[in-house]
């Protein structure tokens, strides 16, 4: 079934078609779904990595990487667009194997104890899997210091993330890979969760965007903030791109709710408090 898709009005707007030239171009971006791992620090060396993140007009950038050293070298050379979260994960074979693994609350107790993050994330988790000891172990953790947990996961594990710590805020990388109504379903249900749209392109196609998506945009105008996933090095160079791309739908939207989707939003979650 072909997608319906609307177009903002942009001539007979107040906002107008001045307003979306402008902010296309001009329209900060908070980038809430970017990895540095191991093997993206030996193809796109520190220095070049803040580079490539200054250019794209990035003001904020949520980073975690496989292992922890990638983020802190991050931080290290541009502390004041590097927010940090820890990635439970020592190496990309972590990622499947991770919840029955009792070396990863090793991990996580250690690199906690040594440095300072927003959140534990982004980390793979599905369904009953929640409820293992070292998922509800990595929880606690994250209860005990007051981190957000980054989750790409499904509804399922969503649901009993809240119900583990009612509490929680929870950042749903690639709102769940699920459509538009589901995620407004979930949004319902959890006040305190958020989404990203990282990895995604079915929200707006160019400067058309979906009406579902639209839909749920007006609904949580504060729960929505964009992402690029950087998951191989060789999208690093995407960076850019996906800003641009970014910019281009957000800014047919209503100014307010474009500058929330952009990097209002981000920026109050994810600097509201600083890294403990």
């Amino acid at each position: 079934m072909k997608r319906r898709r609307i177009v903002a009005g942009l001539a007979a707007a107040p906002w107008g078609a001045a307003w979306h030239a402008t902010a296309a171009e001009q329209l900060p971006i908070f980038d809430a779904h970017v990895h540095y791992s191991h093997d993206a620090v030996a193809l796109v060396p520190p220095k070049q990595a803040v580079q490539i993140l200054r250019a794209a007009g990035l003001r904020g950038v949520l980073v975690s990487s496989s292992d922890d050293e990638g983020t802190q070298k991050l931080l290290a050379e541009a502390p004041d667009l590097i927010v940090p979260e820890l990635r439970p994960y020592r190496t990309r074979a972590d990622t499947s194997g991770w919840t029955r693994d009792t070396g990863i609350v090793d991990y996580l107790e250690a690199r906690l104890a040594k440095y300072k993050y927003v959140g534990i994330g982004e980390f793979h988790l599905y369904g009953a899997d929640a409820e293992l000891p070292v998922p509800r172990r990595l929880v606690a953790l994250a209860r005990e210091r007051g981190l957000i947990l980054h989750a790409h996961s499904d509804v399922d594990a969503i649901d009993r993330l809240f119900a583990q710590w009612p509490d929680a805020r929870v950042l749903w990388a690639h709102s769940g890979f699920e459509p538009a109504q589901r995620v407004r379903e979930a949004l319902r249900r959890h006040p305190r969760l958020w989404c990203d749209l990282a990895y995604r392109n079915d929200q707006a196609d160019g400067t058309l965007v979906d009406a579902g998506w639209r839909a749920a945009f007006d609904e949580f105008p504060a729960r929505f903030m964009v992402g690029t996933d950087t998951f191989t090095p060789e999208r690093w160079h995407y960076i850019g791109a996906h800003a641009a791309y970014s910019r281009e739908w957000i800014a047919t939207l209503p100014p307010a709710l474009a500058q929330n989707l952009a990097w209002r939003n981000a920026e109050a979650l994810l600097r509201a408090n600083p890294p403990r």
